[in-house]
């Protein structure tokens, strides 16, 4: 499942790299060119930071490069790029790029989810769930299930009930009330 949910979440990231910047030049549509998007960021284009990073990881146009990618996407998610910051999440998570670490892991899916990424809460409450990174939390694991389901995750509101059917009344009800001030104050 795991495998599942991040091969989803790269054809996502995918789909919308190609989706979101049609039309605005060789940086943002196929075919994809590395150098054209190092100017863009040199024009300070955050934008063209995160697609260097997704460039070099997927091999577009240039050579697969997970270190290279990772270096991208940090740049990016250091100045607060949602997406960047998930992506960089993934590649600690797998061990591409940098070293395998879950605490980093879950800083930058936790970054990434403050924001709305809603793959980023479902991947938070997946850490949650099994303890890596953080402990084991089947309330906290809940409660971002909750909130990716509210931002339109299917996967995490499959998850939630799956992991509900395992919990208490009591721990259920504290998952939702943090849930609830969770999407009040972000």
């Amino acid at each position: 499942m795991k495998k599942l949910i991040l091969q989803g979440c790269f054809v996502l990231l995918v789909t919308a790299f190609s989706s979101a910047y049609a039309g605005k030049g060789s940086c943002y549509e196929e075919p994809y060119q590395a150098d054209d998007c190092k100017e863009e960021v040199r024009k300070g284009n955050l934008g063209a930071l995160f697609n260097l990073g997704l460039m070099y990881g997927a091999g577009l146009n240039v050579p697969k490069d997970y270190v290279e990618s990772a270096k991208w996407y940090r740049k990016a998610a250091e100045q607060g790029h949602a997406d960047a910051q998930f992506r960089l999440g993934v590649m600690y998570f797998k061990g591409n790029g940098v070293p395998q670490d879950y605490k980093q892991t879950m800083k930058w899916y936790r970054k990434a989810a403050e924001q709305g990424n809603a793959n980023a809460q479902l991947l938070v409450g997946a850490m949650y769930y099994k303890g890596n990174g953080v402990p084991q939390d089947n309330v906290m694991a809940h409660m971002f299930y909750n909130v990716a389901a509210a931002s339109g995750s299917r996967v995490a509101a499959s998850s939630r009930w799956r992991l509900a059917n395992k919990m208490t009344a009591s721990q259920i009800g504290k998952a939702q009330k943090l849930a609830g001030e969770w999407m009040a104050s972000h």
